[in-house]
């Protein structure tokens, strides 16, 4: 009998050590490097909304551009398009460098593989970093929804060009 229940609980440590392994495993994603940078998302209209914007790097160096915007309403089933600028969020009419997946109003959710520009010129996560750029994300992709901003932010080395203090948005250029 103290044999079976020696048997017993040396099967249940480590059946249950190779679940806690499998449960690691998959909650790491492995083809993150585990380098990322985050930036904080500003109301960009009289919506009160906020969030983030997370470049993580890729093991093939490229990055995986991560946006989470809170507060876009319960009944939201819009997409918001989301556009990489380069200059800084005041830039009036500033050409699209990368259009990147649309926001969800559902979820406040957008994840977007960035590998290329919209010169087709390839961009590495560490090259993205030192870019001078604003991603801002759009009520609409037409009509009058589409030159309203609802939330942006400096990246790379736009952010530490500005002043302290909140920044006014630029509107897009319509293309």
């Amino acid at each position: 009998m103290k044999r079976a229940f020696i048997l017993l609980a040396a099967f249940s440590i480590v059946f249950g050590c190779s679940q806690q392994d499998e449960v690691a495993k998959t909650s790491t994603p492995s083809n993150l490097t585990g380098n990322s940078v985050t930036y904080s998302l500003q109301a960009g209209s009289y919506w009160n909304v906020d969030g983030s914007i997370v470049f993580n790097e890729k093991t093939d160096g490229t990055a995986v551009i991560e946006i989470k915007v809170n507060n876009l309403g319960e009944d939201d089933v819009d997409q918001h398009p989301v556009h990489l600028h380069l200059g800084d969020l005041s830039v009036d009419k500033a050409g699209v460098a990368a259009q990147l997946n649309p926001v969800d109003g559902k979820t406040g959710l957008s994840t977007t593989n960035l590998k290329m520009l919209a010169d087709e010129s390839s961009i590495t996560y560490a090259q993205l970093k030192e870019l001078n750029a604003c991603i801002k994300i759009h009520l609409a992709a037409s009509g009058e929804g589409q030159s309203v901003v609802l939330a942006g932010s400096n990246v790379g080395t736009a952010v530490t060009q500005t002043t302290n203090g909140r920044v006014s948005l630029g509107v897009c250029k319509s293309e």
